[in-house]
């Protein structure tokens, strides 16, 4: 029997869970081949105790990996269960409804022993550049189109490659290396963490995991008990419409939120039901995002862990858009599930309106399918973003994705790589949503096929026919708008984009918060300066103010 860590030991315990998981994000990144989790970030590394509850998350990891981390392990511990495992054992699925929400993730988890004791899980997700199907895209009819899904496998049986299963993979995906490559550097994560757990049970004299967790979940637990205790009582209620596959197909999204000192109950009753392309949303990512918004909310400053996770629950009526079951598509469900976080903070707006954001003008991905100047076949993310919402007391920042935090790609990286060459990359002006502060400039970024060949673009966009709302007064961000050699394109769509095209994004803008004639001038005379936004932008959401600068300007004069 271990002894109850007291609170500091526990702190210090508990810090060294987040750097064992920060370490296993920097092998992942190191090892990996594709530039999704090498350069853009598309990735989380966890740790979860010797009974499968959720210990820590690497710094830099994805909300919503994070998010379905936890009941990613549970359902593969149903399917293997934990009495079955052995010292060398590495388990993998793509399984949307066990994993992230579609089949392009893979997730692969290593039961960590030490003395012949299983003492703690290590899972590290991250997105693969094929798995087969139609590839990767919006367009599917039902899941099985979207490639191959694997249900939860022993990758490793006893430290030995499970060949039948890395045959199965190959025999399916376009771009071998760069699949294989990413599956090996998730075991290396993994493996990274292994070492890592040894080490600090072996420091500390401890049998496993569960002690330290026991203490770490009560520290949580006890600072978000208090916080809830502070918060009012009661339900509210939010909605919000926006496109479906085309511009003109709106899916509604509604919410209830039940608000009690135990916890937070969403409720996605009166939510449009499933569609027959590959935007629709399991519940593991919706979850996932209720889990982002309450943390955010109640506990912004605490290390995420299960604890946190345990004040939330969530319902669904089957086969609305945020509960697709199977064999519903699911390609694209991020461009949906990113609502959520935007539905939730404007129905507790009015509840807590200093730990809300307006809406972001979130991130535009384009998976481009090619060959690079070198003859290298390729299948790469490129993700831009919009500008961040604003908040009650502070700007949005310009060009910064939100709810998720994909990271773009440095150019040059980009155009060795895919031999598209960036012809622009600039502020979008004026595009931010006006308010007391003011919603984040989108960009604009425009990109020229410089091959000899073809490449296929395939498009997940939204905020093309509903900007991202501003609150409290705040104006809404501008519209994002896509088009190919100056003609409008769809923005779930898949194009060939042949040599010498052109692609322009012009990027969503952030809402902005409060009434605009309270913005000061100060902050104006700065986005002025900064180019941000244009005099006459401000003369027409800032008037009072534009006359204030004017004649501050004639005074010089």
């Amino acid at each position: 029997m271990q002894e109850k860590l007291d609170p500091i030991d526990a702190g210090i315990i508990w810090s060294r869970f987040v750097s064992i998981a920060d370490e296993m994000v920097s092998a992942l990144v190191r090892t990996s081949f594709s530039t999704m989790v090498r350069e853009s970030g598309d990735y989380s590394c966890m740790l979860f105790d010797a009974k499968g509850r959720f210990l820590s998350q690497g710094t830099a990891s994805v909300p919503s990996f994070t998010g379905t981390g936890p009941a990613t392990l549970s359902g593969m511990l149903e399917h293997i269960p934990a009495d079955t495992l052995a010292d060398g054992d590495v388990l993998l699925t793509n399984d949307p409804w066990i994993g992230t929400g579609h089949v392009y993730d893979v997730n692969i988890v290593k039961p960590i022993f030490r003395n012949g004791r299983l003492v703690a899980y290590a899972l590290s997700v991250s997105h693969l550049a094929d798995i087969g199907g139609i590839g990767y895209g919006t367009g599917a009819r039902d899941n099985y189109e979207e490639g191959i899904c694997i249900p939860p496998v022993k990758l490793f049986v006893r430290g030995e490659p499970n060949k039948f299963v890395f045959d199965l993979i190959e025999a399916n995906v376009r771009f071998r290396d760069l699949v294989i490559g990413d599956i090996y550097s998730n075991v290396a994560a993994c493996n990274v963490a292994a070492a890592a757990i040894d080490d600090l049970l072996a420091e500390y004299g401890l049998v496993d995991t569960v002690g330290a967790a026991d203490a770490i979940f009560d520290l949580t637990r006890n600072a978000i008990s208090e916080v809830l205790r502070t918060l009012p009582c009661g339900k509210v209620a939010g909605s919000l419409s926006v496109e479906g596959v085309q511009d003109d197909a709106l899916i509604n999204l509604a919410v209830q939120i039940s608000i009690s000192p135990e916890r937070f109950t969403f409720d996605f009753t009166g939510t449009s039901p499933v569609v027959n392309r590959g935007i629709n949303v399991p519940l593991c990512y919706t979850r996932a995002y209720c889990y982002f918004t309450f943390k955010t909310i109640v506990a912004p400053n605490i290390p995420n862990n299960q604890a946190v996770l345990d004040f939330v629950t969530i319902a669904a009526p089957d086969n609305c858009i945020l509960n697709a079951k199977r064999p519903y598509a699911t390609g694209g469900r991020h461009i949906l599930g990113h609502y959520v976080a935007p539905l939730v903070f404007g129905a507790l707006a009015d509840v807590v309106p200093m730990q809300v954001q307006a809406d972001s003008g979130m991130i535009c991905q384009i998976n481009f399918r090619g060959r690079s100047p070198q003859g290298r076949d390729y299948s790469y993310i490129l993700f831009t973003s919009g500008g961040y919402g604003a908040f009650a007391d502070l700007d949005g920042r310009p060009v910064l994705p939100g709810p998720s935090n994909m990271i773009g790609i440095p150019v040059e990286i980009w155009e060795e790589n895919t031999g598209i060459t960036f012809l622009r990359k600039e502020w979008r002006v004026d595009s931010g949503g006006a308010g007391t502060f003011q919603g984040g400039a989108g960009q604009v970024v425009e990109l020229r096929n410089d091959t000899d060949a073809p490449v296929d673009a395939a498009f997940f966009a939204s905020r093309t026919s509903r900007p991202a709302r501003g609150f409290a007064g705040g104006i809404d961000g501008a519209l994002r708008v896509l088009s190919l050699d100056g003609a409008a394109v769809a923005p779930k769509s898949r194009r060939d984009v042949t040599p010498g095209s052109v692609i322009v994004l012009e990027e969503a803008g952030g809402g902005g918060f409060g009434p605009p004639e309270r913005r000061t001038l100060a902050r104006i005379r700065a986005d002025l300066d900064a180019g941000l936004t244009s005099l006459e932008y401000v003369r027409s959401h800032y008037p009072a103010q534009a006359r204030a600068l004017e004649t501050e300007m004639a005074d010089r004069s």
